[in-house]
């Protein structure tokens, strides 16, 4: 894949930890340039095995370094009894490099981190620079011990020698990529990307980079602004040989909160990360959101002005989906909107919700270079009970696609105290879709325009073909408040074999309308619950 693909558009600032007090054992002053590691491994311990990777660790160290994942709760721990300190910047001159000028900056291929080693996993790295003006620190652990890695002049290709000497200076780096043969057994995809504050993004088989995950948010489209939480420090695990997944632990670290993240990760059809946080609140803080994911939506069938765009869609993600603590299925497509736009639907124990890029056909998009219909979905399922809260959905108004304007995520009902320890678990996955359940039809369009001869508003719902579905059997609950229902039909789309609801309103007037359609035979629903907002801006 493209070196630059993970890069994310906007989205926040690479991270970066300050020299504070260090992990036991660990000489934090004196980091290991990957080269250096490599010949470590031929010097000190070639006689321990020949499966030890490319960057093993000298035996003077491994009495001195011990890793497990409570050294990551610990630091968290005491980290968050101290004062937050702001992250060392690197240098400015790394931060006025333009875009195109960092682009220039490629990690070397020979300099990958067990590219040689038994298992099929490997790790390159990102130099820090451009969007990223923070960097992070990395730890190689293996057989039980941790060891820390540093860039040096030989680590990155630079486009001018100025630039080489900054980051030998600097040592640390902006966040690294995971690679796999996901697609093909005889070359590692590049599948995994953790870089700027806490923002990752996965693809599964046969997907390219799209939409992105964060370790947490904190105070989002709050009046007093949003709070990024960074990943400070990474350990990433030596995977076995023939292992199907890889481990990474990462410290986070904010002026609300730290927290300790373990991530155990498997690559394939769908790329799939369990993701244990421990929470340490700095301060109580009363908005925060688990599972947190950021998307891009610019336009799509449910627009109706002219936009100056040749392509009928511009999105990495079409919708929003949830999964109810009650079994409920709900699908809310995504809009741009003119105005900054906030919805939280009420929930106990929720079961999941995601972003999901329903379009998979070229057609849908016209793009031969974003190729939209290969972006990956996310569903997050919370593991474990999340109790009270509710899944928000912010929508940002965009004029750019380069811009994410989508964030969703689960809000705790009740605040994160200061002094007390939270614990979460979920498991966010990179599918093209999550389908319902046998029998149960899915969205697989919504478009709404002005009703014939008339100034009411029309939404037309395509449903996905389920064996044994009669319109004649069936009927709609529609309701949209505030506002008035003029009509409500379903019957069979010939060309799709599955079910057309058609719902014509009056907003009466009103700048927005909550609408809501589930189709139901004897009331029992037998497709997703879609739900809008519509905005009389448009």
């Amino acid at each position: 894949m493209d070196p630059e693909a993970g890069m994310d558009r906007g989205g926040g600032c690479a991270g970066a930890w300050h020299k504070s007090a260090g992990l036991p054992g660990i000489d934090e002053t004196h980091p290991m340039p990957v080269s250096l590691l490599q010949s470590t491994r031929r010097d000190f311990i070639a006689a321990l095995s020949a499966g030890l990777g490319l960057l093993a660790v000298p035996r003077a160290l491994a009495s001195q370094a011990a890793f497990s994942p409570q050294v990551v709760i610990e630091e968290a721990a005491a980290l968050a009894r101290r004062d937050f300190t702001p992250p060392e910047r690197i240098p400015e001159a790394l931060s006025r490099l333009d875009y195109s000028t960092y682009r220039g900056i490629r990690f070397r291929k020979s300099e990958a981190i067990w590219a040689t080693a038994p298992s099929r996993f490997s790790v390159e790295l990102f130099a820090p620079g451009f969007l990223y003006n923070e960097g992070v620190d990395l730890f190689l652990v293996e057989e039980g011990v941790a060891l820390p890695v540093a860039a040096s002049a030989a680590t990155f290709e630079t486009p001018r020698p100025e630039i080489a000497a900054l980051l030998d200076r600097v040592r640390r780096f902006a966040g690294f990529r995971v690679h796999y043969p996901i697609n093909r057994d005889d070359y590692p995809d590049e599948f995994l990307v953790f870089q700027g504050a806490s923002y990752f993004r996965a693809v599964s088989k046969d997907q390219r980079y799209g939409l992105s995950a964060r370790g947490l948010a904190v105070d989002v489209a709050e009046p007093g602004g949003e709070e990024f939480p960074t990943f400070r420090r990474f350990w990433i695990e030596r995977p076995q040989k023939g292992a199907s997944h890889v481990v990474i632990h990462a410290l986070l670290d904010s002026r609300s909160l730290t927290g300790a993240y373990h991530f155990t990760v498997r690559p394939g059809d769908p790329t799939t990360m369990d993701v244990e946080a421990t929470l340490f609140p700095r301060r109580t803080v009363e908005h925060v959101g688990l599972g947190a994911l950021t998307s891009m939506f610019m336009h799509g069938p449910m627009d109706m002005d002219s936009r100056p765009d040749h392509r009928p869609a511009v999105h990495d993600s079409l919708g929003l989906a949830m999964l109810t603590g009650r079994g409920e299925r709900i699908w809310r497509p995504l809009a741009n909107p003119r105005t900054l736009q906030i919805a939280a639907f009420v929930d106990q124990s929720p079961k999941g919700f995601g972003l999901i890029q329903r379009e998979r056909g070229f057609e849908a998009f016209q793009d031969l270079e974003a190729r939209y219909e290969l972006r990956p979905s996310a569903w997050v399922r919370p593991v474990g009970d999340w109790g009270r809260g509710h899944v928000v959905l912010v929508e940002i108004p965009s004029d750019s696609e380069a811009n994410d304007n989508i964030v969703a995520y689960w809000r705790p009902a009740e605040p994160l105290l200061e002094g007390e320890t939270y614990a979460y678990s979920w498991q966010v996955s990179f599918p093209d879709d999550v389908p319902p359940p046998p029998g149960l039809a899915r969205v697989i369009r919504s478009a709404q325009g002005m009703a014939f001869e008339s100034d009411e508003r029309e939404i037309v719902i395509d449903y996905a073909p389920v064996p044994g579905l009669d319109p004649a059997d069936l009927s709609l609950d529609v309701t949209c408040v505030p506002g008035v229902l003029r009509q409500a039909t379903v019957h069979v789309n010939e060309i799709t074999g599955g079910l057309r609801a058609a719902v014509r309103f009056d907003p009466s007037g009103q700048p927005l309308s909550e609408i809501r359609v589930q189709p139901k035979r004897d009331d029992v629903p037998v497709g997703e619950t879609w739900l809008y907002r519509w905005t009389a801006e448009g």
